[in-house]
């Protein structure tokens, strides 16, 4: 037999070795001393580590089967090292961690020196003494293989390990990985060209780094600096002798020494490093005392839990709103499969809008007025008014899958596109995009017509869609719950939030134009479906989301910009490169229409369905919103400077489960509407909130424009009459037809 060793070079000699005595026999009639003369006879090309498998004649037969083993270097791909990403908020502080193996790389300047000897210790203890091969430790590892029958030990170095998980780490499937693990030939051979170029290309310390920060340690923790945080609750930089002795313990067989896995795994570990402490006195590194007094410490396992994932964090619903706006978006990758890797295993530092300060006046306000226990879920977004940068999303259920803890696992505050389920009916915030398709048209704030205690379609083709489909339902009457037929305007029809005035203003409009108004500003369904256009669509017969309806506000105060929400304001990846995302913005009103908006929903506090909770002590506009049969309840409000809104429901069924009869908080509510607990949230997170921030006014209207009342001044007032009167501030609960009955 004729072997070739090109581009090798064997630095040491081999050593002799001493086989075990009483081996028998085994397979193909070929005996324990054919088969260590084979070894001592191949050894030189079959070297760094070759950890054969059981051995008889096949085995042989394997060997001898070629005239030439080439072992030219190999270059290896060697790509990056999954990484964990990190979320911040937007003062710099963690807020979740995402990852598809947690890991943290680190230089070897921050690895303690007694872990790097601990580690070459028991691994590879010639390491810095030997090239590509280690010829020495190759033979002990053949001559107890094959005199054993079986692998008992094995031979790679520190290199050849590092060649190996690379390997491993690159496949995509779950076959590439049983290949990069299969006990052959092939395989090693491969391993050790590659391992030959590793020791071209780096030196002794950029590979012991490397095989550092790859290495799995049990626990799920990857790399040294995961592994001492898991372990010990330390940095990489802090271990103790006892402490490195354990981790470079676990790195043989980590799924058999994970001390997460109960007592007995920890027996081993345990066992495993007072080997690894024999060894390194052995050695010299340390004296025997050291290594005794080591013994006698306990593991130590702390099991430090480990980070990331956003039932962790602290804000798990934007959180939540982070994660799958990154998953969902082609900016981030053409498919889901590398939008997933780009952030489970990009080491990426994700900033973002999320402000701590607004974020804990919105969990406040929401946990004064109602509780985790409760059905009923709370939730609310705050959204900047010019930028669409989302400054909190809270809710008063925690998120996590635990049923007993009354815990939910989707998020309550967004869409279902971030995680969210079909959302709730928006009721009479919806009033908010008839009243300002109404200013677009020319109407005046004091201009009006009057409204009947019910309102029914004069005709089949009174509403049309954007289709041109006819959708009035001459069948089917509106009705106001608490009755304020009369004359009404635009600002005491809102301010009352009369049913039988707005979709008669709705037709007066159109519901066309109103739809488009409404998505113009955002508005879309939860669910991602079409909008549902019936005449009935100014009462919030469609299921929305807080995020979509603050939004939506928040561009009535930016003078009608509105701009998308926004959650990450700027991504650096693992070498340090930045991607900034700026706010995406386009007019959607006139300026002067958003203006007048605003100064007819400021009367809302004053003289409308919030007078009795009182405004925040600056220029604030909102609308209430209450379903019918008081299924879902809403506020939508906003200033200049931040506007927000709430949404409360139960995600059992709203319309099986109402706010009716119900304790929320503590509280006993024979019913609920946008004013009982929605309105009240809002003014406390804004109270909180905007506390210290410096008030901005809302622009004046524009008298010229919006002053007089045109063709539809009020006629002589009834006596008693008053502009507050107050209607039903409900929307509508759907029937058979996709229609409302209406009853507020």
């Amino acid at each position: 037999m004729t072997i070739q060793m090109r581009s090798l070079v064997v630095r040491h000699p081999l050593v002799p070795f001493r086989p075990a005595p009483d081996a028998a026999p085994r397979g193909g009639g070929v005996s324990r001393a054919a088969r260590l003369l084979a070894a001592a006879a191949v050894a030189g090309a079959l070297v760094a580590g070759l950890a054969l498998p059981a051995v008889g004649g096949a085995g042989l037969a394997v060997i001898t089967a070629s005239d030439e083993l080439n072992l030219s270097p190999a270059d290896l791909v060697e790509p990056p090292l999954a990484e964990k990403s990190t979320v911040l908020d937007s003062r710099g502080n963690v807020i979740a961690q995402f990852y598809e193996e947690y890991r943290e790389v680190v230089p070897l300047d921050r690895v303690a020196d007694v872990m790097k000897t601990a580690i070459v210790s028991i691994e590879d203890d010639r390491f810095y003494e030997h090239g590509a091969i280690d010829v020495e430790g190759t033979v002990r590892a053949l001559a107890r293989n094959l005199s054993s029958g079986g692998v008992s030990q094995g031979g790679s170095s520190i290199t050849q390990q590092y060649v190996k998980q690379v390997l491993l780490n690159s496949a995509t499937t779950e076959k590439g990985k049983a290949k990069a693990l299969e006990a052959s030939y092939a395989r090693k051979l491969n391993e050790l060209r590659h391992a030959m170029a590793v020791e071209k290309k780096y030196t002794k310390d950029q590979i012991l780094e490397k095989y550092l920060n790859i290495a799995y340690f049990g626990a799920g923790a990857n790399g040294v600096q995961a592994a001492a945080k898991r372990f010990f609750g330390r940095s990489a930089a802090r271990l103790t002798l006892w402490q490195a002795a354990t981790l470079a313990a676990a790195v043989q067989s980590p799924n058999d020494t994970d001390p997460s896995r109960g007592a007995a795994y920890r027996k081993r570990l345990l066992e495993r490093r007072d080997v690894v402490l024999n060894r390194m006195a052995d050695l010299g590194k340390i004296t025997p005392a050291e290594a005794a007094a080591a013994k006698k410490r306990k593991l130590g396992y702390r099991g430090t839990p480990l980070p990331g994932g956003c039932e962790a964090s602290p804000y798990p619903y934007f959180c939540l709103y982070v994660r799958n706006e990154i998953l969902t978006d082609p900016a981030f990758g053409k498919t889901p499969q590398a939008r997933s890797r780009f952030l489970n295993r990009g080491g990426l530092t994700i900033h973002t809008t999320l402000d701590p300060k607004m974020q804990a006046a919105a969990d406040r306000a929401i946990r004064k007025r109602v509780h985790a226990s409760d059905n009923p879920v709370a939730a609310e977004a705050l959204v900047q008014p010019g930028t669409g940068a989302i400054k909190a999303m809270a809710a008063s259920r925690r998120y996590g899958s635990a049923e007993r803890k009354n815990e939910i696992s989707y998020n309550a505050v967004a869409d279902v596109a971030h995680g969210g389920l079909i959302g709730f009916q928006a009721g009479s915030t919806f009033k908010t995009f008839t009243l300002i398709t109404a200013l677009k048209k020319g109407m005046k704030p004091d201009q009006g017509f009057t409204a009947g205690a019910g309102y029914r379609a004069p005709g089949y083709s009174a509403f049309k869609n954007c289709a041109g489909q006819s959708i009035g339902d001459p069948s089917h009457t509106v009705t106001n719950d608490e009755g304020s037929p009369g004359f009404k305007t635009l600002r005491t029809g809102t301010w009352a939030s009369v049913n039988t005035f707005f979709v008669e203003l709705e037709q007066r409009v159109g519901l066309c134009d109103t739809v488009r108004t409404a998505q113009s500003l955002g508005i879309r369904r939860a669910d991602g479906k079409p909008l549902r256009e019936f005449e009935t669509f100014t009462l919030g017969i469609n299921e929305m989301d807080p995020v979509t309806v603050a939004s939506a506000y928040a561009a009535i105060g930016a003078r009608g910009k509105y701009c998308r929400p926004m959650a990450i304001t700027r991504i650096t990846d693992r070498d340090g490169k930045d991607s900034v995302w700026r706010p995406r913005c386009r007019q959607a009103l006139e300026p002067e229409v958003a203006d007048a908006t605003a100064d007819i929903l400021s009367g809302v506090f004053t003289r409308g369905t919030m007078s009795g909770v009182g405004g925040i002590g600056r220029d604030a506009a909102g609308k209430t919103g209450t379903t019918d049969a008081y299924a879902t309840a809403w506020f939508a409000g906003f200033t200049p400077d931040l506007a927000g809104a709430v949404s409360l429901g139960d995600p059992r069924g709203s319309q099986k489960y109402k706010l009716t009869g119900v304790t929320i908080g503590g509280q006993y509510y024979g019913s609920v509407v946008g004013a009982s607990i929605p309105g009240p949230i809002w003014k406390d997170t804004m109270l909180a909130a905007l506390k210290g921030v410096p008030a901005t006014s809302f622009h004046p209207i524009d008298r010229d424009r919006f002053s007089g009342c045109g063709d539809g001044c009020a006629p002589r007032r009834p006596t008693g009459e008053r502009d507050g009167d107050r209607g039903g501030d409900r929307g509508g609960n759907e029937n058979g037809n996709g229609q409302v009955e209406v009853v507020g």
